[in-house]
Parts: structure tokens; sequence; C-alpha cells
């Protein structure tokens, strides 16, 4: 167990659970300088959601590129909090030739490659919604959403005030 206290949540229960991917600027939200409203308020946002997982009424979806990307974190502190998420995640999506193929296509459409990766690791691991804060990742996302409806029916969100209301 990563967090004392967390309920034990079944097999089954989890399938039913919304399951949502974070890519790594949305678990570094809340370190980061927090005198900017907006990074406040994604900042809370974002613990609202681990607050969920935590409670088991929320799946947590976590994938390779979350460990490369974070591995590369030169703050230990934030690093070795980021890492405990991972324990908590109900699936931990693997690098694939057809994740990579996904990741290919968002990159022909100006994605940059560990965004579409991030992507491609949370519609591969049956994410329902994707949390992001990059706004220049949401924008292309959006501009291109013809690419989720070949995959599924990933959601895109910005962490915000307008997501948790």
């Amino acid at each position: 167990m990563a967090f004392a206290g967390q309920p034990e949540v079944t097999a089954s229960m989890r399938e039913k659970m919304m399951r949502l991917y974070l890519d790594n600027c949305a678990f570094n939200r809340p370190f980061d300088d927090q005198s900017h409203i907006r990074v406040r308020l994604e900042a809370e946002a974002k613990l609202y959601l681990q607050g969920r997982i935590k409670e088991g009424k929320t799946a947590l979806a976590w994938s390779y590129i979350l460990d490369i990307e974070n591995d590369q974190n030169p703050f230990e502190e934030k690093k070795s909090a980021i890492a405990k998420w991972k324990r908590l995640a109900v699936v931990d999506v693997e690098e694939t030739e057809s994740l990579k193929e996904r990741a290919d296509s968002f990159v022909a459409s100006g994605v940059k490659a560990k965004d579409a990766l991030h992507v491609s690791a949370a519609i591969e691991g049956k994410a329902d919604f994707f949390i992001t804060t990059d706004d220049r990742l949401l924008k292309k996302l959006v501009a291109h959403s013809n690419l989720f409806s070949m995959y599924d029916h990933l959601k895109v969100a910005l962490i915000s005030s307008r997501f948790v209301r």
C-alpha cells in the first residue's frame, strides 16, 4: 500500500470506476509556484482528483513514460512523491508497438513525442479522461479530436476550476 488508510478496492469495483490518466505536468502542478491563481486552482483540482484516487472512488492509470519522465526529475522529493502514485494505479501501461504507432499518429498532427506517448498510454490504459495542465497540448488534441474516434472515447481535460465543478 502506498498510502495508509486507503480502502480495499475489489477488481470488479475497479472496472466500474472512472479511470484517469494524469500526465507528468499534472502530477507536478502542486509543486509549482502557487502565487499564480491559475496554478493554484489547477493544483487544487489535481489534489481533489488524487483524493478521489486515495479514497478508492476513482481509478488511476499509469505508464512507462510517466516512470521515464519522473526518473528524470532532478528534485528527489518531487520524484519520490510522484512515484508513490504508481502503487495505486489499476493498470501500468507498458511500451508496445501499437502504442508507439498510435503515438506516431499524434506526432504527425503536431503533438510532441512524449506528450503523444502519454496520450497513447491513456488510450491503451482505457482511461476515461486524460488530465493535463498543458494548454498547447490540449489545443492540439482538441484540434485533432478525430484521432480519438479511431481508438477510444478518451476525453481530454485541462485541470482547472472548469473541470472540477
